[in-house]
């Protein structure tokens, strides 16, 4: 696992210490190497040679509202997202892209690898609020990249919340669909 050492802050996790700590939860998983994928079309392109089944494929976003607050909202790839009408229903105040080096310093991923398995890398601190789409959440099985857009892993839904438990985080689960509809 990453240290720390003083006056500076903790090295973020890697794939393999974020893997080796799956497995020590007792959380099964299965990972898959791929070429970078930095956007939903580059997933879905890759996956086209694979065999499809019954699993949600997410996207991810990380957010900060006006007053400083962190968020990860996190949704099947299809979902769209409407900030204004999230940041009501959330209770957030108006919500924009949190930029590059926050991103890094919170949950020590780079734009493109943004996943819920970086609040690893939050667990002490527990900044960041957690928003999981429901429709995501009615699914068995969900594949999130393991802190790389390099690789793609793949959790039952009962394993992903027992991760987010450990890391310390409580998810609102929202209807992301019904809730940023246009007004």
């Amino acid at each position: 696992m990453p240290e720390s050492t003083p006056q500076t802050t903790p090295t973020p996790h890697t794939k393999e210490s974020l893997l080796h700590a799956l497995s020590e939860l007792g959380i099964s998983h299965t990972t898959h190497d791929h070429p970078a994928l930095h956007r939903v079309e580059d997933a879905q392109a890759w996956r086209a040679t694979l065999e499809n089944d019954e699993t949600a494929h997410c996207k991810n976003l990380f957010l900060k509202d006006k007053k400083g607050a962190l968020w990860l909202i996190v949704a099947r790839e299809e979902t769209t997202i409407r900030l204004n009408q999230l940041s009501k229903h959330i209770k957030a105040a108006r919500l924009s892209f949190a930029n590059e080096d926050l991103l890094y310093e919170i949950l020590g991923v780079r734009p493109g690898s943004v996943t819920p398995f970086a609040l690893i890398n939050d667990r002490n601190a527990q900044r960041v609020n957690l928003v999981l789409d429901a429709s995501m959440m009615a699914y068995e099985k969900l594949t999130y990249h393991p802190l790389t857009n390099e690789a793609s892993t793949l959790i039952t839904k009962a394993d992903f919340l027992k991760f987010i438990e450990w890391c310390g985080h409580t998810p609102q689960i929202v209807d992301l669909e019904t809730v940023t509809q246009p007004e």
